[in-house]
């Protein structure tokens, strides 16, 4: 849900009316979801379709409160190997993410409610940020 949200604000409008940007949700399509992980496991639903779907140069933002969550590991090598830039959104602890993504914000806190609001704060700034980069006069 937080990655649909973040995407959907890149495509339409954050702040200002102004032309879309590409963004979209690996987590989104139930068809892909379900065939990939019929075909090749649940861990690899991400990663697959970053695999198919990627550019390097691409920004890849996984999100997992534990920062743990195979699928989102899995993704975040992929994402690596194919030159991509990856971010991390996280909770408060060390974790797998760390090793994989070339920026990451963990929240400091260990509340999966508080580390999940974060989140979606946290993408409210990148969007914010991204908007001024590409469309500031």
């Amino acid at each position: 849900g937080d990655a649909q949200h973040i995407a959907v604000e890149l495509v339409s409008k954050f702040f200002h009316d102004r032309a879309g940007l590409s963004a979209f949700s690996l987590s989104s399509d139930p068809s892909v979801l379900t065939a990939v992980s019929n075909d090749y496991g649940y861990k690899n639903s991400i990663a697959r379709q970053i695999q198919a779907n990627a550019q390097k140069g691409d920004v890849f933002i996984g999100i997992s409160t534990s920062g743990n969550s195979e699928n989102i590991v899995l993704a975040l090598q992929e994402a690596q190997k194919k030159g991509v830039i990856t971010v991390g959104l996280t909770g408060l602890n060390e974790c797998k993410m760390d090793k994989y993504c070339d920026y990451i914000i963990h929240v400091p806190s260990a509340s999966t409610p508080t580390i999940q609001e974060s989140h979606i704060m946290i993408g409210h700034i990148i969007c914010a940020l991204v908007e001024e980069a590409v469309f500031s006069d």
